[in-house]
């Protein structure tokens, strides 16, 4: 029977107590099959609506086209758009049919061939006329540059058979970094990763830890000899291994299901994985100790980690687009340099300045979070 006593020494207790602890959380944890949803099958649903669901890209963007030209110069200068893969022209007879369209937004755009343009094109000021929808201003200006690119290549053949008076001395050839797909997906998928991560550290472990609370089960455990210490570690153990395997989910996916590269190195993205991982713990266990309560708990965490973590990060919106007040903002936030840290190293690689800068962060905020919350945590009752 000396198997199931305490070893020996101060260390070995604190070793055996810390062991039957975590084996009790697993226990718990894999019974209670509401925890396990949160922890698997949330992360997945995330996965898969940002995944396939969230872009920021435009394709086949409905264009209304008006010829008051019927001339063959006319329809060769639209002809662009029909072969644009961004780009869905439709061939109208009026502009006031267009205007319809507009205002009943089915059409983002309006390329209008003025009666006059093959006179002005053979007295060397064509115009085109193009009108398009302002109420987003980035789904706008992404159109127009589609248009306008589209234009464009007509300009450039008449250029290449010398009808332009010169051709162009200089050609630009264009080379796009980091995106070679230049889709949205290659830059928002690894700012999944950031979700998921914060969803599993941060609101799982402050709803669950402020449940325990509810119960009483943690105030069982504090007439116990077990220290706040232990219990802390106790709880943070398997919801540690709970987000790890979030993290394979979400490498997995943007693998497999994604075609996302990974350009750095896949032990810096797990370090820095662990790092940000062990910030939203902390964070969990703080909030959860400040309220007790489950619904304020949920509350907290999701104003503080995972509304902050969408939409103040960086992973829908440049911060350097956005007002000062909302950039300092973001910048104290933990999710912010871990979004940067993981994109840079899915698309840039090892980039070693802000690999360093970022996991130094990263971990002054978990040492001073996981702080925070053994400090908050006593063995008393109030």
């Amino acid at each position: 029977m000396n198997d199931m006593r305490a070893p020996a020494g101060q260390g070995g207790g604190f070793l055996f107590r810390l062991v039957s602890l975590v084996r009790k959380e697993f226990r718990q944890m894999w019974r209670d099959k509401s925890n396990m949803a949160m922890g698997i099958l949330l992360p997945i649903a995330l996965i898969l609506i940002f995944g396939y669901g969230l872009s920021l890209d435009v394709k086949n963007a409905p264009v209304a086209v008006v010829l008051e030209d019927a001339s063959p110069a006319a329809r060769e200068a639209v002809s662009g758009l029909e072969l644009s893969p961004y780009i869905s022209p439709s061939m109208l007879a009026s502009m006031h049919e267009a205007r319809r369209l507009m205002r009943e937004r089915a059409v983002d755009a309006i390329v209008r061939v003025p009666p006059d343009f093959s006179r002005r094109l053979a007295a060397g000021h064509a115009q085109i006329q193009l009108l398009v929808h302002g109420a987003d201003a980035n789904r706008a200006a992404i159109v127009r540059g589609y248009v306008e690119g589209a234009l464009g290549t007509w300009a450039l053949r008449r250029a290449d058979r010398g009808a332009a008076s010169a051709a162009p001395a200089v050609t630009i050839g264009q080379r796009l970094w980091f995106n070679a797909a230049n889709t949205s997906t290659w830059y928002l998928v690894p700012g999944l990763i950031v979700l998921v991560m914060t969803l599993v550290g941060a609101f799982l472990t402050a709803l669950v830890m402020a449940r325990e609370w509810e119960r009483g089960t943690l105030e069982a455990l504090f007439v116990t000899p077990v220290r706040p210490t232990e219990i802390l570690l106790a709880k943070l153990v398997p919801y540690f291994v709970v987000g790890m395997a979030g993290l394979a989910l979400s490498l997995l996916a943007s693998q497999f299901l994604f075609a996302v590269p990974m350009q750095g190195s896949l032990a810096l993205v797990l370090l820095g994985s662990v790092l940000y991982l062990l910030v939203a713990l902390g964070l969990g266990l703080v909030i959860s100790s400040a309220t007790r309560n489950q619904f304020m708990a949920s509350q907290v965490a999701l104003l503080t980690s995972f509304m902050p973590s969408l939409m103040l990060s960086g992973f829908l919106f440049d911060l350097r687009d956005v007002p000062v007040a909302i950039r300092l903002v973001g910048h104290a936030l933990p999710a912010t340099y871990f979004m940067d840290l993981i994109r840079t190293l899915f698309l840039a690689g090892n980039v070693w300045p802000v690999v360093l800068k970022d996991c130094a962060v990263l971990a002054g905020y978990a040492v001073a979070l996981l702080a925070v919350a053994r400090a908050v945590t006593r063995k008393r009752l109030d």
